[in-house]
């Protein structure tokens, strides 16, 4: 039988497309499996032309074919961002500043920002069903995750499968169902592995993302932030026209607390807020009617009177949200009669008349 080292060595034998070290040098192997005369190895290179890829893939096959007691190869070769690195951050050189992106962007009528001062208050479920209620209404729509650190937009919308480079070194993005452009990070990692980037490397993450996307021609492109005012929602509103921000809250005061944060960062970075959301505002038993106000009431109307900002509207507390958002199927496709579609429905059309 094959050993590890005797596959490893025949893996480095070869380079990725445009890479001048061997693929295991290169930290291009993810999973290696030997399973009785079959071998299985998957691998991730940089997007580019399909036919150094597909070239490489043939070339792989033969040379571990060639192995003492195999019988069969099979090679998975993932694509990812060409230029997202890898490597840890301390063995990164600190780049200059990012240059705006605005001017490598073209296409997209409307960039519109959806945050949250804290984790946990349903920002990208709210991001997610916008941009299919939005695909609903007819517009052409984009959503990307921006949540480098804990992506989820791959679960959410979907939306499955490896996004495939382009001939000029882009990357398509997933056509999620309902007609949704999708990008994660999370299409091209390995979800079980964490990724370890500080602010250099998560900014040039995330201009690939939107700089290096063949997004089309776009109404609306949706970018689901990460909580928080960090770098990556900095970064965002210092090189990319944003049309807005959308906030999300729940009726808790602490979320209301950091609601008022983010607020305070896009009026500094003079982004226009187009107004705030309440997510989870009451749970109707489906049983007795009863209406229960779980993490309190109105707070999210009375957070945006006194910021003097748009109150867009209530999206209600309803298991089916989560339940949906775990299968892949946003509750404005799978279920679009319940009271938290029509919401979301309701919250699309305003975001799309201001």
């Amino acid at each position: 039988m094959a050993t590890e080292q005797q596959i490893l060595e025949i893996l480095n034998r070869f380079t990725a497309p445009g890479a001048t070290t061997g693929l295991v040098d290169d930290g291009a192997i993810r999973n290696i499996e030997v399973d009785g005369a079959t071998i299985r190895v998957t691998l991730a290179v940089p997007a580019g032309p399909t036919g150094p890829i597909d070239e490489l893939k043939s070339a792989l096959t033969t040379g571990l074919e060639t192995l003492e007691a195999i019988e069969s190869a099979e090679v998975k070769i993932q694509t990812m961002l060409s230029t997202i690195p890898t490597a840890p951050p301390q063995a990164q050189v600190q780049p200059p500043p990012p240059p705006s992106w605005g001017e490598k962007i073209s296409g997209i009528k409307s960039i519109i920002a959806v945050a949250s001062g804290k984790g946990g208050v349903g920002k990208s479920t709210v991001s997610a069903n916008l941009a299919l209620a939005l695909a609903q209404a007819d517009y052409a729509v984009g959503l990307l995750d921006a949540d480098i650190y804990g992506p989820s937009q791959q679960m959410m919308t979907g939306a499955t499968g490896s996004p495939q480079g382009t001939p000029d070194g882009r990357i398509h993005p997933i056509m999620a169902p309902g007609g949704v452009n999708v990008m994660s990070l999370g299409f091209i990692i390995d979800p079980d592995q964490p990724v370890i980037w500080r602010g250099p490397l998560l900014m040039k993450a995330l201009e690939q993302l939107i700089v290096d996307v063949e997004w089309g021609e776009l109404d609306y492109l949706i970018i689901d932030l990460p909580p928080g005012t960090g770098d990556i929602t900095l970064s965002l509103c210092q090189n990319v026209d944003l049309a807005g921000a959308v906030i999300v809250t729940t009726p808790q005061d602490v979320a209301l607390i950091d609601a008022r944060k983010g607020l305070a960062m896009f009026q500094k970075m003079d982004v226009e807020v187009l107004g705030l959301i309440e997510n989870m505002a009451a749970y109707t038993c489906p049983a007795c009617g009863n209406v229960d106000h779980i993490f309190g009431s109105g707070g999210g109307r009375r957070t945006a009177e006194d910021l003097n900002i748009p109150f867009l509207g209530e999206v209600p507390l309803d298991p089916s949200i989560v339940i949906g958002g775990d299968a892949g199927k946003p509750v404005v496709s799978d279920r679009p009669d319940s009271p938290a579609a029509k919401a979301f429905v309701e919250l699309a059309k305003i975001i799309a008349a201001g």
